[in-house]
């Protein structure tokens, strides 16, 4: 008894102690001090993943992965930092190595393209000279329709062709512009592509004969338009190496290819501009292969060398579609009216920017629904019906611009605007918004910030128990799904790589003497042995003496 009352009276000299002395809240590692928090978040769903991504008060992003001898299609999602995954990604090159960014519904981003081609199927075909061909005609598109200009310099050229297949990833990084979201870059790439996807579908891809007097048409067709006027074509004012160039790519034949099976197929692959698309990451290979994205020996692309990232990471920060900021983008769109003649048309392209928007139709609701009534309770008041002209969501900053019509007050000028326009910005990350304005004099002016309703803020638990993680990953980079009896799938899981979260066996060392079980049990024993069974009475007065302290 009294080697158990002296351990009796070391714990309590413990708690004392420590209640001196409370414990500081959670660590929450950085990779250096003037890095943020660390957040290292793996889910068994896309959705869980992108709403754990949106409550999130750190600058995180969304990550599909892929595992070796895993059912296809199967996929584990990360959210966290670029920083982090980067610092990661280049350390634990075998369970990161099939890695793909998730490019989020509505989200700002750059134009992208996935160009493949079957070797066997396609002898003569040179790939390299079908990229640069591309590349020029797309920049020439950009500018007859938005009037931006660009060159195979601001195209990062990724490579991940195998001895089977010709396989490329083109990302423009456009100077300060950026498309509305991917649906809108596809429906741009559709209409550029008029010539040959009409060719598709006629079958005239066997005919190499096709009547010119249809070509010429299709071509004209096909022709953009910038704020209603037809754009450059053939003329003086367009110099010979340009008008060319045109000739070559006219009817875009170079685009045509054949797939495994000898069928008439397209080098674009044209369905990679869906919601939430996951778009395989620059040194990442499909898995069950090793052909990796590497910068193509062709490439004309050079990334930005900002102090603190090395040449690479440079590289793999350009390589992202939605890397894009806020400050000074103009949006690009690609809308197309609801009418016969615009099945027969080209479509209206609109352009607008933070200086000067464009009015659009049909894309008033954003992602976040809850959010938009918000904030048209805040350009409806007073008797004044104001609208949300149009919205751009900003993954990388977690920010929802909204352009509003009909409602012009500025708190800047404690007054409405005449005639320009005002913004309301809404951070999800701090879950508050405020009001910018389109007027020259109040170019820089930003408004309070206010906070958001709560009941449309998106909450998670973002500390969770061990017990509800789905997958770990440990300090080798492994990851596993988490062995827990009767766990609920539906649960989240929450693990970092750097271990401060990892479950690992613990011994009695951890808790002081491995005797301490057996000298309590000797106590016991002791105890009932010279004063028989402890009665029920005493064990609740027990009970209530150490919950009132």
């Amino acid at each position: 008894m009294r080697k158990w009352g002296d351990r009796l009276k070391k714990v309590e000299q413990l708690a004392q102690s420590f209640e001196l002395n409370p414990l500081t809240p959670h660590y929450k590692p950085r990779l250096w001090p003037c890095q943020p928090s660390s957040i290292w978040k793996l889910f068994p769903r896309q959705s869980m993943a992108i709403s754990f991504a949106q409550s999130c008060k750190e600058a995180v992003h969304i990550f599909a992965l892929e595992k070796e001898k895993t059912h296809p299609g199967q996929r584990i999602y990360l959210v966290t930092s670029y920083t982090e995954l980067w610092h990661y990604y280049r350390t634990y090159t075998q369970s990161l190595m099939h890695c793909y960014e998730v490019i989020p519904e509505g989200a700002v981003c750059k134009l992208y393209f996935d160009l493949e081609f079957h070797k066997a199927s396609n002898e003569g075909s040179d790939g390299k000279t079908m990229v640069s061909l591309l590349i020029q005609y797309v920049c020439d598109k950009l500018m007859d329709v938005y009037g931006i200009e660009c060159s195979s310099k601001n195209v990062l050229n990724l490579d991940s062709s195998t001895k089977e297949k010709f396989s490329r990833h083109l990302i423009f990084s456009l100077q300060n512009a950026a498309f509305k979201d991917n649906v809108h870059v596809g429906k741009f790439i559709h209409a550029i592509l008029q010539p040959v996807l009409n060719k598709a579908k006629s079958g005239s891809f066997l005919d190499s004969g096709t009547n010119s007097a249809t070509e010429n048409n299709e071509t004209r067709g096909a022709q953009l338009f910038t704020e209603g006027k037809p754009a450059a074509a053939g003329g003086t004012s367009e110099s010979p190496q340009r008008k060319r160039r045109r000739q070559i790519k006219s009817d875009l034949s170079f685009l045509r290819v054949k797939n495994r099976d000898g069928k008439d197929g397209l080098f674009v692959d044209l369905g990679v501009y869906t919601k939430n698309r996951n778009f395989r990451l620059y040194k990442s290979s499909k898995v069950g292969k090793n052909a990796a994205f590497t910068v193509a020996d062709d490439n004309e692309f050079m990334a930005k060398h900002e102090k603190g990232f090395s040449a690479e990471e440079s590289v793999f920060l350009a390589s992202l579609v939605c890397n894009l900021s806020f400050t000074g983008q103009t949006i690009l769109t690609w809308d197309v009216p609801e009418t016969n003649e615009a099945k027969t048309l080209t479509p209206h392209c609109k352009q607008g920017s933070a200086s000067n928007p464009g009015a659009l139709s049909g894309y008033q609701s954003s992602p976040h629904r809850e959010v938009d009534t918000f904030v048209l309770t805040v350009v409806r008041k007073d008797g004044v019906q104001g609208s949300i002209r149009r919205w751009n969501y900003f993954a990388t900053e977690h920010l929802l611009v909204y352009d509003i019509a009909k409602y012009r007050w500025c708190e800047n000028v404690d007054r409405f605007h005449k005639s320009n326009n005002i913004m309301i910005v809404v951070d999800l990350k701090e879950e508050v918004w405020y009001q910018k304005c389109h007027d020259p004099d109040c170019r820089n002016f930003r408004s309070s910030s206010y906070p958001l309703p709560q009941e449309i803020c998106v909450s998670y638990i973002m500390t969770l128990d061990e017990e509800d993680q789905a997958y770990l990953m440990d300090n080798a980079g492994n990851i596993e799904p988490h062995q827990v009896p009767d766990q609920v799938p539906d649960q989240v899981p929450d693990q970092a790589p750097q271990g401060s979260g990892c479950l690992e066996k613990e011994t009695p060392d951890v808790w002081g003497d491995e005797q301490d079980d057996q000298d309590c049990l000797e106590s016991l024993d002791n105890f009932e042995q010279n004063n028989g069974e402890i009665s029920d009475q005493l064990l609740l007065t027990c009970m209530a003496d150490f919950d009132s302290q």
